[in-house]
């Protein structure tokens, strides 16, 4: 009773208001007979539980600047935005609406770096968000939160969906401020016209005074709210010792406005209220439209967010259905899924089958069909069917939480080439600092009455804006471009190696097959030992525990009765190990297998199929052999035909045997294959070629590709292999196609030409604009013009890097390749 906000909205309760509603038999108060009803009837009707569940996460979430952090250590909350890997190491993204620049960073960085248990710190100011790595054991997200917000931050974590409310954040601030620039500038520039007109047909001293007194007030919210960021922005990047281009900017304007002021108090001399508002309202549209082309980039992410339900049906310990908030959800509860449903978990149907659209996941337009024990995505919907899944990860933990983090990843890095360009804009500011100075020092000597409009000119016709936004307009335009045609861009070095001779190494296990191998022949060698179902069903088993695509050809014999004594170890690139009933089996190749069973004559295979051979066997000796195959991707031998063509040079590098590598690389025109390539032997060749002076992109899908892809000069991963394999990669391919290998040449190109030419155009127009300027030629008014066109047309040339693509000139498809059996 004596809090002072509303208990049912959690509103301030205005004074003299004493409005109380018996909740549970409790006394609340309200702030208003409208709150009381409702909250009156939500106790009736037996529902008074939803304030239990709200009350935490208003409080977290809607409310971080009560500093109600500890809030998020909680179960049900943390679920939401914190990721955990097998290793202990945990991974959160954070808002941060006062991330303005790197002078922010450094003080974040060196707030989190010490304290304990933190392991890494990225953070971006154009998202204004930074993710945080930590070890779980160590400390939590709640008081990594409370420490940012003891140096004036205000922390709040992202899941996929809040990112959007951050976004129209920036996007309403922008807005306003554009509009007051924008309202206010044209009175500014009406009443100078009003100046000008006097000065050439004369106008008396009072009348000129009046326009001058009226032109500072309509520019006092110019100065004092639109122009704010670039102010905030010097004083950072001036304590950092760093100044950026908000320093020439900010220093123009105060130049302009203290001397207006100056002009305006002693009722003489000019005023450049007018260039003053041309100057920020340009400025603030040109950042508007990056600010566009930059959020384009997570677009992909973002729908797949609104469309996550806010409740969901879980069957409870009776087996009842009962609707639950989204954020109850853990991992093992059962959902029951009906048509229309968006699923809001990764899982696997445990009853009934479902045809499912992930095309919002995958970017396949046809409905996939998923039966029991198969794997469905949080962010799909159900289009026809009845089923009940187990889940198996909720918020943070799920695919589509992974793809928001790979986005937050994209954003946060840079290229080389932007590296680059920043680096020379920051020694461009300080040489345009020095310059203004030079000319102030001539032009005083020369003719005084001039030097202020001049220096002025120079200020802000110099200003590095087209510079420094060249590169990462153009960036933000090539993810959200590779987000349309199937691929996420993860780190822009990609965009950079992906030129025409560069050597492209494909896997080939789930990369150029499917990743759908079955189990097509089966030799069982003491059946006195195990029969048949006996070995398929250990081999499950142990293939459960790994994360290998051959794995999943097991899937279906995964017995009831059967559990492994303790944990399964996984060896790469040989197999996996595991003790059942007492035994220690082994599956994998033939010599990580007969390391425990011994050798032995091998008859001939039952089958004449080519394709994986994966041998089961204990310490009394070899079980069986399995022949796995899989099928090569229908759009691969066009694909890849498309890419020689273009120039690429194409090898394949597998773990598999020779001779279903052999017929692969065959079926695919490649001539240069490796066979029983272990991981050491992969990171070799991608080695030797880089000895040789050539580029190398990796494209795999295994763990035991992830350390070919860090030492590769960019990599692409597929969407549907393991996660340390997407986490190694430079790009994603969504969905089940090679196809957007072919868009991501086009858009590397693309990107590649447009950064050139901003750069070009932009290092072009200031080394001219500037000696212009120096010498008395440019008014500060068309100074203010011109940088700002300048960085429009950076801005929009950035932009043309979305027009659609030429449609790739693929070879015909080899119709009869779904059917050709190989090993995967």
């Amino acid at each position: 009773m004596t809090t002072d906000t509303c208990f049912h909205c959690e509103d301030a309760i205005p004074a003299g208001i004493n409005i109380v509603a018996t909740i549970g038999e409790t006394p609340q108060r309200m702030c208003c007979h409208g709150c009381r009803a409702a909250s009156e009837f939500i106790a009736a009707a037996g529902l008074d539980q939803f304030y239990q569940h709200r009350a935490p996460i208003a409080d977290a979430v809607l409310r971080p600047e009560q500093h109600n952090y500890a809030a998020f250590d909680k179960t049900d909350i943390s679920r939401q935005f914190v990721a955990t890997d097998d290793n202990g190491i945990c991974e959160s993204t954070i808002y941060i609406g006062d991330l303005y620049c790197p002078a922010c960073i450094w003080l974040i960085d060196q707030v989190l770096t010490g304290y304990e248990g933190i392991e890494s710190v990225g953070a971006n100011p154009a998202s204004r968000r930074i993710i945080v790595r930590w070890h779980k054991d160590a400390t939590t997200l709640g008081a990594i939160l409370a420490q940012i917000a003891t140096v004036g931050f205000k922390p709040e974590p992202v899941t996929p969906g809040s990112s959007l409310d951050a976004e129209r954040t920036d996007y309403r601030s922008a807005i306003k401020r554009l509009v007051v620039a924008g309202v206010f500038g044209m009175q500014a520039m009406m009443f100078a016209i009003g100046l000008y007109a006097g000065e050439f047909y004369g106008m008396e001293d009072s009348q000129a005074q009046l326009l001058r007194v009226v032109s500072l007030i309509v520019t006092l919210p110019i100065m004092g709210f639109a122009a704010l960021p670039f102010f905030r922005g010097a004083i950072f990047s001036l304590k950092q010792k760093r100044p950026g281009m908000d320093v020439p900017v900010s220093l123009a304007l105060i130049i302009a406005f203290s001397a207006s002021l100056m002009h305006t108090v002693q009722q003489a001399g000019d005023v450049y209220y007018d260039s003053i508002a041309m100057f920020v309202l340009l400025l603030c549209l040109s950042r508007f439209l990056e600010m566009r082309a930059r959020h384009n980039a997570d677009d992909r992410a973002q729908a797949l967010a609104v469309m996550l339900p806010a409740a969901v049906t879980r069957l409870n310990s009776d087996g009842e259905p009962e609707l639950v908030a989204l954020s109850s959800l853990a991992p093992s509860d059962r959902l029951q899924l009906q048509r229309g449903d968006v699923i809001a978990v990764d899982g696997r149907i445990y009853s009934g089958h479902l045809s499912v659209d992930e095309s919002m996941m995958t970017g396949e337009s046809d409905p996939v069909v998923r039966g029991v024990g198969e794997r469905v995505l949080a962010g799909t919907t159900v289009m026809q069917g009845d089923a009940i899944i187990d889940a198996a990860a909720t918020g943070a933990s799920t695919q589509l939480g992974e793809i928001s983090r790979l986005i937050e990843k994209a954003q946060h890095d840079r290229s080389h080439m932007q590296t680059l360009s920043d680096r020379f804009a920051s020694v461009f500011v300080l040489a345009v600092l020095g310059l203004a100075a030079l000319t102030a020092l001539v032009w005083w000597q020369m003719a005084p009455e001039r030097t202020l409009p001049i220096v002025l000119s120079v200020l802000i016709v110099a200003c590095p804006c087209a510079l420094a936004l060249a590169t990462p307009t153009a960036l933000a335009s090539a993810a959200s471009m590779l987000s349309r045609n199937g691929m996420l861009l993860i780190r822009a070095r990609i965009l950079d190696c992906l030129h025409v001779g560069s050597v492209i190494v494909f896997d080939k296990t789930g990369t150029l097959t499917r990743g759908k191998p079955e189990v097509a022949s089966s030799d069982i060698f003491d059946r006195t030992r195990a029969d048949k179902q006996q070995c398929l069903a250990i081999a499950a088993l142990l293939e459960a525990e790994s994360g290998h695509v051959l794995a999943n050809a097991f899937d279906r014999f995964m017995p009831a009765d059967m559990t492994l004594d303790e944990p399964a170890v996984v060896t790469l690139a040989a197999g996996v190990s595991g003790v059942i009933g007492g035994t220690e089996y082994r599956i994998g190749k033939l010599a990580f297998v007969t390391a425990i069973a011994g050798d032995r004559p091998l008859p001939a295979p039952s089958s004449d199929m080519v394709g994986s051979e994966v041998f089961l066997g204990c310490a009394d000796g070899l079980l069986a052999r399995f022949v796995v195959c899989d099928t090569v991707r229908s759009d691969a031998t066009s694909v890849l035909a498309s890419l020689r063509n273009a120039g690429f040079e194409l090898v394949i590098a597998s773990g598999d045997n020779n001779a279903a590598v052999q017929g692969v690389a065959s079926q695919l025109g490649i001539a240069d294959y490796h066979s029983d390539q272990t991981p050491q032997d992969k990171l070799s060749l991608v080695r030797r070629l880089k000895r040789e002076s050539k580029r190398v992109i990796m494209v795999g899908d295994g763990v035991n590709d992830a350390p070919v892809m860090a030492a590769a000069d960019a990599s692409v991963a597929i969407a549907n292999g393991t996660a340390l394999a997407r986490s190694s990669a430079d790009s994603v391919l969504l969905g089940n196609s090679l196809t957007p290998l072919l868009s991501l040449t086009q858009i590397a190109s693309r990107t590649r030409r447009v950064i050139r030419q901003s750069l070009i155009w932009a290092a072009s127009y200031n080394l001219i604009a500037v000696s212009f300027a120096s010498l008395g030629w440019v008014a500060p008014w068309m100074a203010a013009l011109g940088m700002s066109a300048s960085s429009l047309l950076v801005v929009s040339n950035a932009l043309r890097i979305n027009r659609p693509l030429a449609k790739p000139q693929l070879p015909a498809i080899d119709t009869t390749s779904e059917s050709r059996s190989v090993y995967a």
